[in-house]
Protein backbone atom coordinates (compact mmCIF):
# COMPACT_ATOMS: atom_id res chain seq x y z
CA UNK A 1 0.00 0.00 0.00
CA UNK A 2 1.44 3.40 -0.46
CA UNK A 3 0.07 7.00 -0.61
CA UNK A 4 0.66 9.96 -2.93
CA UNK A 5 2.83 11.68 0.18
CA UNK A 6 5.09 8.95 -0.43
CA UNK A 7 7.60 9.82 -3.10
CA UNK A 8 8.23 6.90 -6.15
CA UNK A 9 11.22 7.04 -7.24
CA UNK A 10 12.27 4.20 -8.87
CA UNK A 11 14.53 1.90 -7.11
CA UNK A 12 12.80 3.51 -3.70
CA UNK A 13 11.45 1.02 -0.95
CA UNK A 14 7.81 2.51 -0.59
CA UNK A 15 5.69 0.12 1.48
CA UNK A 16 5.89 -3.33 3.28
CA UNK A 17 3.17 -5.38 3.80
CA UNK A 18 2.41 -8.30 5.87
CA UNK A 19 -0.83 -10.49 4.58
CA UNK A 20 -1.74 -13.10 7.44
CA UNK A 21 -4.73 -14.99 7.67
CA UNK A 22 -6.26 -13.29 10.90
CA UNK A 23 -5.25 -9.56 9.73
CA UNK A 24 -6.93 -8.13 12.83
CA UNK A 25 -4.77 -9.86 15.57
CA UNK A 26 -2.06 -8.90 13.92
CA UNK A 27 -2.96 -5.52 13.05
CA UNK A 28 -3.84 -4.94 16.69
CA UNK A 29 -0.49 -6.86 17.85
CA UNK A 30 1.77 -3.62 15.96
CA UNK A 31 0.16 -1.47 16.72
CA UNK A 32 0.30 -1.69 20.39
CA UNK A 33 3.84 -2.81 20.28
CA UNK A 34 5.32 0.20 17.67
CA UNK A 35 2.26 2.60 17.97
CA UNK A 36 1.66 2.45 14.61
CA UNK A 37 -1.85 4.16 13.44
CA UNK A 38 -4.37 1.91 11.43
CA UNK A 39 -6.69 3.51 8.62
CA UNK A 40 -8.93 0.88 6.93
CA UNK A 41 -7.87 -0.09 3.09
CA UNK A 42 -10.93 -0.73 1.50
CA UNK A 43 -10.99 -4.04 -0.63
CA UNK A 44 -14.10 -4.34 -1.54
CA UNK A 45 -16.29 -6.71 0.74
CA UNK A 46 -13.61 -6.46 3.47
CA UNK A 47 -10.35 -3.77 4.73
CA UNK A 48 -6.96 -4.33 5.13
CA UNK A 49 -5.09 -1.62 7.13
CA UNK A 50 -3.09 0.88 5.85
CA UNK A 51 -0.10 1.24 9.19
CA UNK A 52 0.81 4.79 10.07
CA UNK A 53 3.16 6.95 11.79
CA UNK A 54 2.80 6.49 15.46
CA UNK A 55 1.51 10.64 14.55
CA UNK A 56 -0.37 9.57 11.72
CA UNK A 57 1.12 11.57 9.35
CA UNK A 58 3.07 8.86 7.18
CA UNK A 59 1.55 5.80 5.55
CA UNK A 60 4.87 3.13 6.45
CA UNK A 61 2.77 0.12 4.97
CA UNK A 62 0.10 -2.19 5.57
CA UNK A 63 -1.68 -5.60 7.32
CA UNK A 64 -3.65 -7.43 4.90
CA UNK A 65 -5.78 -10.58 4.36
CA UNK A 66 -4.39 -13.81 2.72
CA UNK A 67 -7.51 -13.49 0.29
CA UNK A 68 -7.60 -12.89 -3.16
CA UNK A 69 -4.65 -11.85 -5.33
CA UNK A 70 -2.81 -11.91 -1.35
CA UNK A 71 -4.02 -15.62 -0.69
CA UNK A 72 -0.16 -17.13 -1.75
CA UNK A 73 1.80 -14.97 -0.30
CA UNK A 74 3.70 -16.05 2.67
CA UNK A 75 3.24 -14.28 6.07
CA UNK A 76 6.87 -12.39 5.57
CA UNK A 77 6.94 -8.44 5.80
CA UNK A 78 6.86 -8.08 2.28
CA UNK A 79 9.11 -5.28 1.17
CA UNK A 80 7.76 -3.51 -2.17
CA UNK A 81 10.54 -1.32 -4.40
CA UNK A 82 9.34 0.75 -7.08
CA UNK A 83 10.12 0.21 -11.14
CA UNK A 84 9.79 1.73 -14.24
CA UNK A 85 8.40 -0.90 -16.25
CA UNK A 86 7.06 -3.71 -14.41
CA UNK A 87 6.96 -5.51 -17.41
CA UNK A 88 10.43 -5.00 -18.60
CA UNK A 89 11.46 -5.75 -14.79
CA UNK A 90 9.19 -9.28 -14.36
CA UNK A 91 11.09 -10.57 -17.66
CA UNK A 92 14.66 -9.43 -16.99
CA UNK A 93 14.12 -11.16 -13.47
CA UNK A 94 13.67 -14.83 -15.21
CA UNK A 95 16.42 -13.88 -17.90
CA UNK A 96 18.32 -13.86 -14.90
CA UNK A 97 17.45 -16.90 -13.07
CA UNK A 98 14.78 -15.43 -11.04
CA UNK A 99 10.65 -16.21 -10.91
CA UNK A 100 7.72 -14.06 -10.74
CA UNK A 101 5.57 -16.11 -8.20
CA UNK A 102 2.54 -13.62 -8.72
CA UNK A 103 1.70 -10.43 -10.37
CA UNK A 104 -1.30 -8.08 -11.55
CA UNK A 105 -1.15 -5.31 -13.20
CA UNK A 106 -0.11 -3.30 -10.17
CA UNK A 107 2.84 -5.36 -8.48
CA UNK A 108 4.59 -8.49 -8.91
CA UNK A 109 6.11 -10.97 -6.06
CA UNK A 110 9.95 -11.79 -7.08
CA UNK A 111 12.35 -14.64 -6.25
CA UNK A 112 16.20 -14.12 -6.79
CA UNK A 113 18.32 -16.79 -7.73
CA UNK A 114 19.25 -17.03 -3.76
CA UNK A 115 15.70 -17.53 -2.92
CA UNK A 116 14.97 -13.65 -1.19
CA UNK A 117 11.32 -12.95 -1.80
CA UNK A 118 10.70 -8.97 -3.35
CA UNK A 119 7.82 -7.04 -4.25
CA UNK A 120 8.34 -5.12 -7.42
CA UNK A 121 5.63 -2.16 -8.23
CA UNK A 122 4.94 0.16 -11.04
CA UNK A 123 3.70 4.11 -10.46
CA UNK A 124 0.03 3.78 -9.32
CA UNK A 125 -2.69 5.04 -11.07
CA UNK A 126 -4.71 6.53 -7.92
CA UNK A 127 -3.37 8.06 -4.93
CA UNK A 128 -3.16 4.78 -3.02
CA UNK A 129 -3.19 0.77 -4.38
Amino acid sequence: MTDARMPFRVGSIISADLTVPDAEKVRDFYQAVIGWQVEDFDMGDYNDYLLKTADGDQPVGGVCHARGDNQALPPVWLVYVSVADLEQSTKTCVDLGGKVLTQNDQYAVIQDPAGAILAITREPDTAEF
